[in-house]
Order: C-alpha cells, then sequence, then structure tokens
C-alpha cells in the first residue's frame, strides 16, 4: 500500500533567511525601528512592490492588520461591517475588536458570497470586508459597483489569496485596503505575521501610528511625513508591530511566490479533475474572472446524508488523508455557529447547510503527481466506501 504523503510539513526556509537571521541576533537588532532600513522596512517596500500598491505595513499577523484596517478607516463605534458567513473566526473577532459589529451574509455552495443576500443588507452598512476564504474569490466586479454606489470602504481578507488575480489585478488591490496573512500554512511562512497594503496615504499613515509608530518613529518610513505628522499623539498606540525575525524570514520567500502560485494552481487543478469525475464529489469551478492559487482543495459531498458524511471522514482518514467537513467538525473556527462571542448567531441556513457537506483537505504546492494520485484515490475511495460498498470491496 502506498502511503499517503506528509501535506502539513511546510517548504524548507530559504538559505538567505537563515543568512540575515544570524546576522539580527549577532547585533541584537530585532526591533523595526532602529533604522530606517530595518528588515522589516525592506519587506513592506518589496511586498508592495511585488503586488503593485503603493504603501504595506508589515504587522504581527493579518487578524491585526484586518483589525487596523477598520481603525484606521475612522469608522465609528458599533460601524456594521458586512462579512461572509464562511470565513475563519479571525474575522469576526477583528471586528469586534475594532469596537464594530460584524454582519454576516450568506454564502452559495461555491463558497463565494450570496450577492442578493448582500445586496439586501448593504443598506445601514458602514463597510465591507470581503473574506477570498480559502482563495475563493467572490464577484468582485459586483461587490465593487456595490460598494461604490453604497459609498461603503472594501478591506479584502487575503490571507488566502496571496497570487490569486481578478481580471488580471492582484488581489489585494482592489478594494480600499488588502491584508495577507505570514502563518505557516499560507504561501510565505513566517510562522505568524501579516501585512496590509493600500494606494491611500491617510489610511497607511493612520495604520502606521495605530501600529506602535510612537514618538517620532514614524519618520522611519520612507514617505508621508506630513501625514504622518497630522496623526501624532491623536491616535490611540495598538503594538502590532513586526519584529525583524519575522520580516527576515519572508523576505527572501518573495522570489518563490510565481513558483509556488503555479505548482499549488497544477496541483489543484489536477486532484480536481480527478476529483470531479466521481459521482459523489463535487470541486466548484473557478470564475471566469479569477486565476486562483490555491495551496488546499475544497469539495462538496453530493447526495450525503449526516451520517455518511461522518462515515467519508472516517474513511478517508483510513485511507490516510484527513479531511474536515467544516460544519461537521466540533468547534470548528470556520462554522458560524461557533461564534458565540457575537452573542446571538443569524439564521444562515444556505451557509449552513453549505457548510455542513463541504470538505477541506490540504493540498501543498511542493507535492508530486505521484502524491497528488494517492490523495485523489484516497478521496475517491473513500467515498465509494461510503456510497458504493459493493464495488469499493469487490475488488
Amino acid at each position: 500500500m502506498t502511503l499517503p504523503p506528509n501535506v502539513y510539513d511546510a517548504e524548507p526556509i530559504p538559505a538567505a533567511a537563515g543568512e540575515e537571521i544570524e546576522r539580527l541576533l549577532n547585533s541584537g537588532d530585532l526591533f523595526r525601528y532602529t533604522n530606517e532600513d530595518s528588515p522589516v522596512a525592506l519587506l513592506e517596500r518589496d511586498f508592495a512592490q511585488a503586488l503593485g500598491a503603493k504603501y504595506a505595513l508589515a504587522v504581527a499577523s493579518c487578524s491585526a492588520a484586518l483589525f487596523l484596517s477598520l481603525k484606521a478607516l475612522g469608522l465609528p463605534r458599533g460601524a456594521r461591517v458586512l462579512i461572509p458567513a464562511f470565513t475563519f473566526a479571525a474575522v469576526p473577532s477583528s471586528v469586534v475588536h475594532a469596537d464594530c459589529t460584524p454582519v454576516l451574509v450568506e454564502v452559495k455552495d461555491n463558497y463565494r458570497i450570496d450577492l442578493a443576500d448582500f445586496e439586501a443588507k448593504l443598506d445601514g452598512a458602514d463597510a465591507i470586508m470581503i473574506s477570498h476564504m480559502r482563495g475563493h474569490t467572490s464577484d468582485m466586479d459586483t461587490i465593487m459597483a456595490l460598494a461604490f454606489a453604497h459609498d461603503l470602504p472594501v478591506i479584502e481578507d487575503a490571507a488566502h489569496s496571496l497570487g490569486t488575480q481578478w481580471n488580471g489585478r492582484n488581489i489585494g488591490t482592489i478594494g480600499r485596503i488588502g491584508c495577507f496573512s505570514f502563518q505557516s500554512y499560507k504561501l510565505l511562512n513566517a510562522g505568524e505575521g501579516g501585512i496590509l497594503i493600500t494606494d491611500d496615504a491617510d489610511i497607511i499613515a493612520r495604520a502606521v501610528i495605530m501600529s506602535g509608530a510612537y514618538e517620532h518613529n514614524w519618520k522611519k518610513h520612507p514617505v508621508l511625513h506630513d501625514r504622518f505628522a497630522r496623526w501624532q499623539n491623536k491616535l490611540p498606540l495598538y503594538n502590532t508591530r513586526m519584529s525583524n525575525i519575522l520580516a527576515a524570514i519572508v523576505r527572501p520567500q518573495l522570489a518563490e511566490i510565481p513558483r509556488r502560485v503555479r505548482d499549488g494552481r497544477r496541483n489543484h487543478d489536477y486532484v480536481a479533475a480527478r476529483l470531479n469525475a466521481s459521482p459523489h464529489l463535487q470541486v466548484p469551478a473557478a470564475l471566469d474572472q479569477e486565476l486562483r492559487a490555491p495551496d488546499s482543495i475544497q469539495f462538496n459531498l453530493t447526495g450525503f446524508t449526516d451520517v455518511e458524511t461522518q462515515a467519508f471522514q472516517i474513511a478517508a482518514a483510513a485511507r490516510g488523508v484527513k479531511v474536515q467537513v467544516f460544519g461537521m467538525s466540533t468547534d470548528n473556527a470556520r462554522a458560524f455557529w461557533n461564534w458565540q462571542f457575537l452573542g446571538e448567531v443569524p439564521d444562515l441556513p444556505q451557509t449552513r447547510a453549505m457548510l455542513s457537506r463541504a470538505c477541506d483537505a490540504r493540498l501543498p504546492a511542493r507535492l508530486t503527481i505521484s502524491e497528488l494520485d494517492t490523495i485523489a484515490a484516497a478521496l475517491t475511495g473513500a467515498a465509494e466506501d461510503v456510497k458504493e460498498p459493493e464495488l469499493a470491496y469487490s475488488t
């Protein structure tokens, strides 16, 4: 029996990162504001250039970036922020942290926002935070048109979408602000960390101050000193800065983005074709405007009961591939009904039904075709174990 591949280990960190970290450790120069050309400042410069944005601010996590984005918009206490009901708990948490109110929008079985529900909830909203959850992009043309018509700022939670494009534009550059993650399971791996990008000078100035550029540390940012001075001592300091160590780990990986995107897309599409050949599994297609950069795969179980869904998870695990069904895993942080910190959880039957059959499996870019075949066979075989037991056990 072929052993299943290890899908949890990340790729090795480039040797250049180790050399830079050794230099930092020998000098003790770990704080981003000891000089203007710190590793954090260089990462911000290079990341903005890579995405085609004017400004970037590296921070402690993508959650911190989302929180700072909301604060930098100057939203009033209690502001209503539309978010997809299918996202990670950190997204509504960032809204609550910013003293705002999350308004959950239904999501369809292709993992994208239900535009009818979205439009119905725009009246009374103050901002929009779009999660490109697991790299699936909602219809950004329609979302941006509606946002413009209602004069609402859009924040893109692009934690899962670095390298994805929409009509040739990098995801994260379409809304007012884009936020990315450097957590270990993302395209760039620093263990933790995040970054926000924007073309708005006032937003970046406010975000820099609030991130923890106390006294005159904002002068170590290369531009916009007049904008920073305007906000000196007028904004709270949340101290969400990134350290030089994290930046030193991330920056050498920027050169790996095209290769990781290419291989991740190849792997996803290869396995998706295998799964879609099964009558029991369905991988939603990309939208026409979307060029994805996936490092995992999501698929729906078709015609499964709750009992059969649980049996599928067990059968896949027995074949060596761990699958989570978002709505069937205890305390899953991506199931909106587990966000009890919101108080009253809304009734969102469409999203609940989708999550109860939506499966998630890791598919890192480093896997070989042989390893992909093993994963695909395990998933299709597990479905046959449940839905076609006579066929599964007759060979």
